[in-house]
């Protein structure tokens, strides 16, 4: 499946040993300082909007959310799993 098309810009001016820190951290984990910067970018915005206190829904995605915390509760097996497992850290 074809990636989606990029066709948006974004220019940002830095400090050049915060260039040279980047290009280095993306040269590290294989990709392109353009692809570097657009995931770690987008990352850190889904960490800030996480932490909003409000958020704005308009009526329909409202209601399917009301449902969804209406419903009982299913255990994920994997959870259970997971818990049920001994603990290797002690306090």
């Amino acid at each position: 499946m074809p990636s989606p098309t990029k066709n948006s810009r974004l220019n940002v001016r830095l400090r050049a040993v915060d260039d040279e820190l980047i290009r280095r951290a993306a040269q590290q984990t294989g990709q392109s300082v353009s692809e570097f910067l657009t995931t770690s970018a987008i990352e850190r915005a889904h960490e800030v909007l996480a932490d909003q206190r409000d958020f704005v829904l308009d009526e329909g995605t409202w209601n399917e959310f009301t449902r969804l915390l209406d419903e009982p509760s299913r255990p994920d097996p994997r959870l259970v799993e997971l818990f049920a497992r001994p603990q290797r850290i002690t306090r």
